[in-house]
Formats: C-alpha cells, sequence, structure tokens
C-alpha cells in the first residue's frame, strides 16, 4: 500500500508542482536584491516556475495521471507564486497596490466559492476566461520581475500592458464564475 502512495505523490506532474513551490522563496529572495541582477534572476525563477504549470497539467492529462493531491496542490501554488511575487513588487513600486488587492481579492473569493461547491459536490472547473488571465497575468509578473530595460525592450512598460490585460481577464472571469455559481445554488436561475 505504501508503494501505491508512493507512486501517486511522486510523479511527474506533482513533482513540476513541488519544483514551483521551492521556487517560491527563490524569486521573493532574488527580488531583495536591488538593481538588474536581481531583478533578472527573479523573473528568471519565475518564468521557469510558470513552465512548469504548464507541463504539470500537460502530463497529467497526456499520461491520466491526475491525482487528488495535484488537485489541490497546484491551483495552490499557483495563487502562492503570483500573488507572493505581487505582493514583493509593491514596495519596489513596480506595481500599483490597488492592482494587486483587486487580483488577490478575487483570487480568495473564488476559492471560497470553488470550497463551497466541492462541499455540494459540484465542481467549477477553470474557464477559458481563466486560462487566459493567468497567461497575461503570468507575461506581466515576468515583465515586471524583469522590470529593467533590455535589447531596448522596457520591461516595466510591458508588464503593465499585460497588467492591465489581465485585471480586465480578472474582473470579466470573476464575474462569470459569480454568475455560474448563483445559477447553480440559487433556486430558480438556471
Amino acid at each position: 500500500m505504501k508503494r501505491d502512495n508512493e507512486k501517486t505523490l511522486l510523479n511527474l506532474p506533482n513533482t513540476l508542482t513541488f519544483t514551483r513551490l521551492i521556487s517560491i522563496p527563490v524569486v521573493l529572495i532574488c527580488l531583495s536584491f536591488p538593481g538588474r541582477w536581481g531583478s533578472f534572476l527573479a523573473a528568471l525563477f519565475f518564468v521557469l516556475a510558470s513552465i512548469t504549470d504548464i507541463l504539470d497539467g500537460f502530463f497529467a492529462r497526456k499520461y491520466g495521471i491526475v491525482t487528488v493531491l495535484g488537485k489541490l496542490l497546484d491551483p495552490l501554488v499557483d495563487k502562492l507564486l503570483v500573488s507572493l511575487t505581487m505582493i514583493m513588487l509593491i514596495p519596489l513600486n513596480r506595481i500599483p497596490v490597488w492592482m494587486v488587492i483587486v487580483i488577490i481579492t478575487r483570487e480568495i473569493a473564488l476559492t471560497g466559492l470553488r470550497g463551497i461547491a466541492v462541499g455540494e459536490g459540484i465542481v467549477i472547473q477553470a474557464s477559458a476566461l481563466g486560462k487566459y488571465k493567468t497567461i497575461l497575468q503570468s507575461v506581466a509578473v515576468g515583465g515586471l520581475c524583469l522590470h529593467y530595460v533590455y535589447l531596448g525592450i522596457n520591461f516595466h512598460v510591458v508588464g503593465m500592458v499585460f497588467l492591465w490585460g489581465a485585471l480586465i481577464l480578472t474582473l470579466w472571469s470573476g464575474w462569470d464564475y459569480f454568475r455560474c455559481f448563483y445559477q447553480l445554488f440559487v433556486p430558480g436561475q438556471k
């Protein structure tokens, strides 16, 4: 029995998720070093961690190794990576605090909705809007970590442009999730 549990815990998608979890303090430590070098390393580790998010989902679906641990841990680690990195960018004056509050509030609210739905035996899947929001958000945060001009590209400006797009999709997809939740749980609204 122990052997089966080890296989479940140590599969490739879960290992990628654990790698992403371990990368969070690395990104945060890099951001604590001022200047281009710390910013470059933070962006590099953030982007690599974001790529593991894509890969873990791909391998889980391709090989049919979706686990309860993976379903729980993957979205939690994603939210921690993005949220903590954005919070770390606030004192560096790279991201407006109100945008971080809106984005994190939406994430917490949707996590609560999903928890309520699961308690009722209903799974609220990630929508296409939510997936696009995640992509824009990852590009934005990566650009804001990089921050400086490289190869003639001002990555702070690029990051802010993508962040505005992510913010619009954050609000839109959040509204869509709440609408779906309302239709599922309020009698006569289906």
